[in-house]
């Protein structure tokens, strides 16, 4: 081997070892993730009780697949907002029911895991329940899908009624056959909320609150969620039986981008 090979490899070694110590490992960048601010907590350590179906973190969705940005299946708020559900929470157990959330804050990552998806109009592989009847390349126009959630400001929720004692939902299994959204609830999918007329993310006219064609159980369940809710402070979405946000909200014009994790939260809850 000559000197110049020698010097050569020597050098192409300390170079390797220069990049080797300054790429970022996947460690690093979990902990470069922002963090939530301090009044940000998880659910479950201010009312148990309340049951935690989060959608995003499986394939039961209307993208098809688990969202950016969901690593555990945890409900994290602002304090003020999962008190006044806390609150809530006690006045329906008195009358035999549970609340049940679907998805508590969305970062901002996940918000545009769905803006990528409805500008895809190929994928429609959730459309038979979801949005049967909606034309995908209309979410934008009609307000199904925005580039910012008030969920992302950490006070908004996805939330519906359980009689008790609460049955499971069997898990859902990729593949299987999809019924509309807005199908009698014997038919959709087995959720174990009582009857809101449609199911959780339907993308349809049906799924506003106070549309006249709900009516009996199906109304009566809906506006006993929308009236003990609005009791303590909180201010339903017209368009979707299931959103509420707690007012005043804690983060009016910030859209939080911290992934649902619990490492997430800066401090043990």
């Amino acid at each position: 081997m000559t000197r110049l090979t020698t010097v050569a490899r020597a050098l192409i070694t300390a170079f390797a070892a220069v990049l080797a110590s300054t790429a970022p490992t996947a460690t690093a960048r979990a902990s470069s993730d922002p963090k939530a601010p301090g009044d940000f907590v998880a659910l479950r350590s201010v009312d148990p009780t309340i049951i935690q179906e989060m959608r995003y973190v499986t394939p039961h969705t209307f993208v098809g697949e688990r969202i950016d940005g969901y690593r555990q299946p945890i409900c994290i708020l602002t304090r003020p907002a999962a008190e006044a559900l806390h609150k809530a929470q006690r006045k329906l157990l008195h009358q035999g029911y549970t609340l049940k959330v679907y998805d508590c804050y969305r970062p901002q990552r996940a918000v545009d895991h769905f803006v990528r998806w409805a500008e895809d109009l190929d994928d429609e592989a959730m459309k038979g329940e979801f949005y049967p009847n909606v034309d995908k390349a209309r979410l934008f126009a009609d307000g199904y899908i925005a580039a910012k959630s008030g969920h992302s400001r950490g006070s908004t929720l996805d939330v519906t009624l359980v009689r008790l004692p609460a049955k499971p939902t069997r898990p859902y299994r990729p593949g299987e056959p999809l019924v509309p959204c807005f199908a009698p609830q014997n038919e959709r999918f087995p959720d174990n909320s009582v009857d809101m007329g449609t199911g959780f993310d339907c993308f349809d006219t049906l799924s506003h609150t106070l549309d006249p064609r709900i009516q009996g159980r199906q109304r009566h369940n809906r506006l006993l969620l929308k009236s003990t809710l609005e009791g303590l402070g909180f201010v339903n979405l017209a368009e979707e039986w299931w959103h509420y946000t707690f007012k005043p909200e804690v983060y009016p014009d910030t859209y939080f981008d911290f992934p649902v994790s619990r490492k997430s939260l800066t401090s043990a809850h």
